[in-house]
């Protein structure tokens, strides 16, 4: 028979069906186009040039940033039959010539392979003899340089590898090329396309949206205790990232999390080699770990059971934030993004920006990304149409997904309390922060405000009728809006800008959200805890699991966790939860039904189906595989 995308969809991977663009997307790369494709995370990019690879003649080399990953994608593929198989520095020199021999002699299906290893004159002279070569089955199928927004010197994850990989397009010409990512802008689109010289390449874009995250902010007041509260009403018992900015902090919360009974590690760029690689790997192979790390830590996660990413830490702009907290949910089922924040975050961030090398340019680009970042955060209408905006892309309705659009702030006329705290600013000399200035509305009668003299002031106590914790939401809204900016030089002093001065002389007026203790019950519109039998289950899924399916279920996680331990490999390799709900819902015990379960192919049922039959049996299902209630499967 002869192979078809479609074919090789519902054979090798498991799925009855393509989603969004991805077979416009693979028809194109097969007929040797080159492409950029933008589709979020867990929208199926690998699927857009691993079909493609495997329907061309020869090997698909995947350009990866990440060694430490590789192995276990490779993995997962090998789980499925596929020959795959990476070329990176852990490898020993013998390992490295036998996948080099495989290469060359076409037994290979996909190739994975870092940039700074395929830029070696050596790697390249070895893909000049594959592409050459007479076997029938060598050759070059394609390139995909996986992560692609790595090479933008504005971005994130800039990496100056990624800057050289435009030599792919003059060594190998007519050898499609296709270049991926979940984050990028409409400026680092261009750049994308000009530096990796995919100018005639179609871009194929599928839209930024993960529904399934739901995003929250909260004011920073006890971050520790905040977090924790967080996890344990929402997400006792689940795998997640919590990303702090500095390495002291990543160790401390770990530390504090493991004191309260939550398994933590912690992931930073100053521990050693081993202690990194060995916290990665526990992380993706046990559940319910949290790892707290600074952003050294994620890009290229494939553990699709993570469930939450918080940050107790403002992030430098919107696409970091877009790219790390789409970490979470990475299997489709429901996740939270939760960030705290706080005034004391921005000066931070702005000295940071202050006393870095870059350029001016640059630094005016930085700052430009955290005013973004800012208005994000302060927003009172859905996150989401905020968010996604900055990618282009229009939300017509509120998401209904976010704490905006769950628990809808209020709002109040804030002119008179802004022009109050103008006028302190102003009176204090432009260079005091933010407490200093909010103690100075309340009348505080501390020895700095005396020795300062700012007890004799005219807007000194004109302010005690607002507590302190709503003042500082006030100017930390008023930075938001870029009516004050922080003075990095200046110890993180507030000052006014030429945005606040119509507010000054009475010619605006300020509608501001009005701080509140939203409990987390609250901002969560009073979801409730499930099991993660339940979670597995789609949020369209009309089946209810009841008590014994969800014993079942729990059951199967076992024998999962088990074969995985045998073979080294993470649990999510031989199954995501999703298809283990599926199958303690519906108990197929014959193999034509185990294949009807989503992400079984035939391989994984030649491999692991009489075990997961064989407990499915075990826990009481009929011969037939039919629940009492009737299976979906008829």
């Amino acid at each position: 028979m002869t192979r078809t995308p479609l074919n090789v969809l519902r054979t090798v991977y498991g799925h009855d069906a393509f989603r969004g663009r991805q077979a416009e997307i693979i028809d194109h790369l097969l007929a040797g186009g080159d492409a950029l494709v933008l589709m979020p995370t867990g929208g199926g990019k690998s699927l857009c040039y691993q079909i493609p690879a495997l329907l061309r003649p020869g090997t698909g080399i995947i350009v990866s940033p990440l060694i430490a990953l590789m192995q276990d994608q490779v993995s997962a593929l090998r789980q499925m039959g596929l020959r795959a198989a990476f070329l990176n520095s852990t490898l020993t020199q013998a390992d490295a010539h036998r996948v080099e021999t495989l290469l060359r002699r076409g037994e290979l299906d996909l190739l994975y392979i870092a940039p700074e290893r395929l830029l070696q004159e050596r790697t390249l002279e070895l893909l000049d003899e594959v592409r050459s070569a007479d076997a029938a089955d060598a050759g070059l199928a394609l390139f995909a340089i996986d992560e692609a927004h790595c090479v933008s010197q504005w971005g994130h994850d800039f990496r100056p590898e990624y800057l050289q990989l435009d030599i792919l397009a003059d060594r190998y010409p007519g050898v499609p090329r296709l270049a991926c990512t979940a984050t990028a802008d409409g400026r680092t689109r261009d750049e994308i396309l000009q530096r990796l010289r995919l100018r005639d390449g179609r871009v194929f874009i599928t839209g930024f949206d993960r529904p399934n995250i739901r995003y929250r902010v909260v004011p920073k007041e006890n971050a520790r205790r905040q977090l924790l509260k967080f996890l344990r009403a929402e997400h006792p018992g689940d795998a997640g990232i919590v990303y702090c900015l500095s390495r002291r902090s990543v160790e401390r919360i770990a530390e504090f999390l493991v004191d309260q009974g939550i398994p933590a590690l912690p992931y930073h760029a100053g521990l050693p080699k081993e202690v990194r690689r060995g916290n990665q790997e526990r992380f993706l192979r046990e559940d319910g770990l949290v790892m707290t790390a600074t952003i050294a830590f994620g890009m290229g996660i494939d553990k699709p059971d993570v469930r939450f990413v918080a940050h107790l830490d403002l992030p430098k702009s919107l696409e970091a934030y877009y790219q790390e907290t789409g970490r979470a949910g990475r299997d489709g089922l429901p996740a939270d993004a939760w960030l705290a924040y706080g005034l004391q975050d921005v000066v931070t961030l702005a000295k940071m920006m202050d006393s870095g090398e870059a350029d001016a340019m640059h630094k005016r680009r930085e700052r430009q990304q955290l005013d973004a970042m800012l208005g994000y955060c302060e927003v009172v209408d859905c996150r989401r149409r905020v968010l996604l905006r900055h990618f282009d892309e229009i939300l017509p309705e509120p998401c209904g997904n976010c704490d905006n659009c769950l628990d809808p702030p209020e709002t109040f006329d804030a002119t008179e309390a802004v022009r109050k705290a103008l006028s302190c600013i102003v009176r204090t000399g432009q260079r005091f922060g933010a407490q200093h200035v909010v103690n100075v509305l309340r009348g505080s009668e501390g020895e700095r405000i005396r020795r300062l003299g700012h007890d004799r002031l005219s807007t000194y106590g004109i302010g005690a009728d607002i507590d302190a914790r709503a003042w500082r939401g006030i100017l930390r809204q008023m930075v938001a809006r870029g009516m004050l900016e922080v003075d990095p030089g200046g110890f993180g002093g507030l000052r006014l800008t030429e945005s606040a001065l119509p507010v000054l002389r009475g010619e605006r007026t300020v509608e501001m959200r009005r701080e509140s203790l939203r409990t987390v019950a609250a901002a969560s519109a009073g979801r409730k805890r499930r099991s993660a039998a339940l979670t597995a289950l789609s949020a369209d899924d009309e089946v209810v699991m009841d008590a014994a399916a969800e014993a079942l279920f729990e059951r199967l996680r076992a024998r999962r966790k088990e074969l995985a331990a045998e073979q080294g490999v993470p649990p999510y390799v031989v199954f995501h939860d999703r298809a283990l709900a599926a199958m303690a819902v519906h108990r197929p015990t014959t193999p034509e039904k185990f294949l009807m379960i989503g992400g079984v192919g035939e391989k994984k049922l030649e491999k692991y189906g009489e075990d997961f039959m064989a407990e499915i049996r075990d826990a009481g299902a009929d011969v037939d595989g039919e629940a009492e209630a009737g299976s979906a499967f008829d």
